[in-house]
This record gives structure tokens, C-alpha cells and sequence, in this order.
């Protein structure tokens, strides 16, 4: 055969195992509203830039005539290409061959991809769409899974991980994207669960809709499974495509800078926060009121909402942003929310984002539900996830700062650098009502008109702690500052802690409270 032949024979093979499980089944991923696994690694990355690798590896199993069927591309598609000229890796589930089923050639040319981007420093993103493991490889579809749970744990905190669920993805394949760093979903395509709804029929005798079990809403609503939520694979790309401009290639990178830009001007800071110390606000006016272009890219927006996580950019730089959120539950710190922020503050720990916390919340939610939740133990995550950090910690408390509260969200005894109020701060050990009701008791209880007995001692309570003074007289925020100057602040601390470092003990790992 003359090398001309053997060109045209290569092309013809890669063609041939281009079109995946044949023009029947490309139809019926479509039909059901999916894009093709290809189409969507053309529509994630920049234009021409994908290369794909081990297009011809096949499946080595004997049994159950499985050596009669050949698997194009053995059911997943890997490689490497670029998102606005970065560099990433890739692979992604080819749902038209046998299911997307993974079997021990299809796992291993996902570790192998996986061990790419490890060794090049690269983001890493999977696209899972995949009836489970295939069953006809019994064991070895096994041994594929834990193999890449391995490295997906090797690789956190080593380069940043997305996953993108874009079809089922159940069983034991449901915790490759736990373990990883972001995790995508689209409504009515995406589909999680341990435990399908077949068998939660059979075991409970209830009957649910693979929607209701494990849906995209349910992931990023109830579970907080998924970080972000899209009504399209389109707009779910866009996602992920921006998310890709705020983080670093890997953990020994900083994200890349961008051109500087003021906020908008439809944004007055100043008159984001209410007089009235009770009423409500959306604090993330307050970060558009400070970040570049008021840009802010939220993250877990749909669970857990009383805290507010994502990233923004301050001169140019990408920061993470931690905020308490006062117009849901008025920002209280419960179980889940405590997850959220320590989840996202360790991420950015570990990739060299320097962290932004805005305080203003009451404390710990009380109440026998959160107890019994395990309030303590998820409260201690946040704790440990703010002490553990070692980027530079700038805080920003903005009105309450009360009780547990105060020391959670970044506090100076937690290791923040800088720590700044606003005038309308108040850092006490709990709000002046029940204050008043504790240490007066006996004055109010005693006095001819209590309720205004009560009202004074609020009052002389209010005038003493509610406010950033006392504090700031013991050393434990670094100045008071009005809110148009908390840009200028901020910025010039980033610019000075650009440097820093800290000489932690020497050990193999902390025990956080999991």
C-alpha cells in the first residue's frame, strides 16, 4: 500500500469513528435536545483549537459478543484545545456509543487526559454524559471509576477541575464531579443521582421523576451538588467560559489581570445600605459598587443564598469575594451556608486568589433543626477554611457583627491582614435588644415603666457597642472607613500584600471538620 493509500485509509477510519454510534443515534441525541459530544468541545473551545488524542483506542472485552462490536472511539472523546487562548483538557462522554458507558479503555483515556493536565498545569473540564459503567466489563468498569476518582483527588488544589453534566450521570459516576472544583448543570438535560428511580420504587415503593431526584434545579437549589445553572447548553458554555478568565492555569499561577475599570456609576455606594439597621438590602450592590465594570461572576447563586460567593476583579486583579447576604434570613450562618463559604474560600486558598469578606449578619442560625443538623461541626468549617488560608484576607464589616458571627466572617483573630468598618458597624457580642434584656434585667423588671426602662437601656447599649469605635480603640479593625473610600482601600491592600508570606508549622495535612 503506497503512503497516498494509507493517508486516504486513515482518513477514512477517523470519519468513520467521527460519526460515533452511526447517523441513527447522532439523531436521537438531538432529538432529545442534547448537542452532540463533539459539537460540544467545537462549542466550548476557541475556534480550530482542539486536538484530539487516542481517537483509536478500543475496548479489549470478550464477553457477551462483545468482541464483535467495535466502539468508536470506545464511547469518549479526549484531547486538548484553548478558551480565549487558554489552555485546557478535556474529555467528553459520547452518549451515541453503547450509552456513553464507561469501561476500563474508556476510563483509562480519561486518566490519561487527567494525567496531561496535571503534568502540563492546565484547567481540566469533563463533559459527563453516561448511562453508568459498563456492565458487560463487570470489575474493570469498577477499577475505571476508582481510578479516576484517584487522580481527581491528586489532582485538587493542583489545577482547577470543572465538570459539566450534560445528560445522566448516576451511580457511582456522581462522585468524579463531587470531587471536583465546579460543577455545571442545564436544566432539563442534566440528570444526578446515586440511586435512580427504578429502584427507589422497588426499595421504598415511592414514585419520583428523574427530574424531581436529581435535576438540574434540585442540584443547584436543594443539594448544592452544582454551582451553576443554565437553561441551555449554549449559555451553560458561556459559563464556563467565563469562569476560565477568573482562575489560574494551576496552583502555582495567579489568574491572569485584566485592564482596569471603575464601577458603573448606576451603583452609588453610599446609599446602597439602609438608615434603618433592621432593614434589608441585596449586598451584592455593594460588591458592583467596588469591583471592576460591576462585574460580578456569583457562584452557588441558587443554594443557599444567605451568603453570597464569587469572584469579581479590583484593579484589574481577580479576587474572591465571601458575603453575608441581610435580604435572606438576614444573612445568618447555618449549616449550609457555612459549607458554601468554606468550600469557595478553600478553592481560592488554594489557587492564589486573595479573598474579600463583607460582614453584615446576626450570628449562627439557633433553633433545634440546625442543632441537630450539625451547626456546630459545619459552623467549624468556616472557621477552619478563613485560619487555614494564607492568601492575603481583607474584611470589610459593613453593619452587624455580632456574637459567633463577627468571628466566623474573617475577623482579625482568624488571621485577616486588614480588617475595615464602615461607620454603621456594630461588633458586640449579641443585636442591643437582647443585650439590654440581659445585663438590665433587674433595672427594667424593677423599674416603674419597664418598656421605658427597656427603650433607655437599648438606647445606652446601642450608643456603647453599636458602633466600629470601641473596637477599633482595642486594636481589632485597622481603621473606620466610609463607604465611598472602600475601593481605594481595598485596592492598596491587595497592591501591598502582593508579597505576602507565612511561615506555617510543619505537617503533613490538618483534620478539618468534615
Amino acid at each position: 500500500m503506497s503512503i497516498a493509500q494509507k493517508i486516504i485509509e486513515l482518513f477514512k477510519r477517523k470519519e468513520k469513528i467521527q460519526t460515533g454510534g452511526g447517523q441513527k443515534a447522532l439523531e436521537k441525541q438531538m432529538s432529545m435536545g442534547k448537542m452532540t459530544a463533539r459539537a460540544r468541545i467545537k462549542a466550548l473551545l476557541d475556534p480550530n483549537s482542539f486536538h484530539e488524542y487516542d481517537l483509536f483506542v478500543e475496548h479489549k472485552c470478550k464477553d457477551f459478543d462483545m468482541d464483535k462490536k467495535q466502539l468508536a472511539a470506545d464511547g469518549v472523546i479526549t484531547g486538548t484545545g484553548t478558551i480565549y487562548g487558554h489552555p485546557v483538557g478535556i474529555y467528553a462522554q459520547d452518549f451515541t456509543v453503547a450509552g456513553g458507558s464507561l469501561g476500563l479503555m474508556h476510563a483509562r483515556k480519561i486518566t490519561k487526559i487527567m494525567d496531561h493536565a496535571v503534568k502540563l498545569g492546565i484547567p481540566l473540564i469533563g463533559i459527563n454524559d453516561s448511562g453508568g459503567a459498563r456492565i458487560q466489563e463487570g470489575v474493570n468498569s469498577l477499577a475505571g471509576y476508582g481510578e479516576i476518582f484517584y487522580r481527581n483527588t491528586l489532582a485538587s488544589g493542583v489545577i482547577p477541575q470543572i465538570s459539566v453534566i450534560l445528560g445522566p450521570c448516576a451511580g457511582g459516576a456522581v462522585y468524579s464531579p463531587a470531587l471536583t472544583d465546579f460543577v455545571f448543570v442545564v436544566d432539563n438535560i442534566s440528570k444526578m443521582f446515586i440511586t435512580g428511580p427504578e429502584v427507589i420504587k422497588t426499595v421504598l415503593g415511592e414514585e419520583i421523576s428523574m427530574e424531581d431526584l436529581g435535576g438540574a434545579k434540585v442540584q443547584t437549589e436543594i443539594t448544592g451538588n452544582a454551582h451553576f445553572f443554565s437553561s441551555s447548553e449554549a449559555e451553560c458554555f458561556e459559563q464556563i467560559k467565563k469562569l476560565i478568565t477568573y482562575i489560574p492555569w494551576n496552583n502555582t499561577k495567579k489568574a491572569t489581570a485584566f485592564p482596569p475599570k471603575r464601577p458603573k456609576e448606576l451603583y452609588k455606594i453610599e446609599k446602597i445600605i439602609p438608615q434603618v439597621p433592621t432593614k434589608p438590602y441585596d449586598v451584592r450592590n455593594v460588591i458592583k459598587a467596588v469591583c471592576d465594570d460591576s462585574d460580578f461572576f456569583e457562584i452557588h447563586e441558587r443554594w443557599a443564598a444567605n451568603i453570597v460567593v464569587g469572584f469579581a476583579r479590583l484593579d484589574g486583579e481577580t479576587v474572591g469575594v465571601v458575603a453575608n447576604q441581610p435580604m435572606v434570613m438576614a444573612g445568618v450562618l447555618d449549616v449550609d451556608s457555612s459549607d458554601k463559604a468554606a468550600r469557595f474560600i478553600r478553592f481560592c486558598d488554594a489557587f492564589n486568589i486573595p479573598l474579600i469578606t463583607l460582614v453584615d449578619l446576626p450570628g449562627y442560625l439557633p433553633g433545634v433543626d440546625q442543632e441537630h443538623a450539625g451547626v456546630i461541626r459545619h459552623g467549624a468549617k468556616l472557621l477552619y477554611s478563613y485560619s487555614e488560608a494564607t492568601v492575603p484576607k481583607i474584611t470589610i464589616i459593613l453593619r452587624k457583627a455580632y456574637g459567633g458571627g463577627y468571628i466566623a466572617m474573617c475577623s482579625r483573630h482568624l488571621g485577616a491582614d486588614f480588617v475595615f468598618a464602615w461607620p454603621t458597624a456594630e461588633i458586640a457580642v449579641m443585636g442591643p435588644e437582647g443585650a439590654a434584656n440581659i445585663i438590665f434585667r433587674n433595672e427594667i423588671l424593677n423599674a416603674a415603666d419597664p418598656n421605658e426602662m427597656r427603650k433607655l437601656k437599648v438606647q445606652e447599649y446601642t450608643e456603647k457597642f453599636a458602633n466600629p469605635y470601641i473596637a477599633a480603640a482595642n486594636g481589632h479593625i485597622d481603621a473606620v472607613i466610609s463607604p465611598e473610600e472602600t475601593r481605594e482601600f481595598l485596592i492598596h491592600s491587595l497592591k501591598i500584600s502582593v508579597n505576602k508570606s507565612e511561615n506555617r508549622a510543619n505537617k503533613k495535612h490538618g483534620i478539618p471538620p468534615f
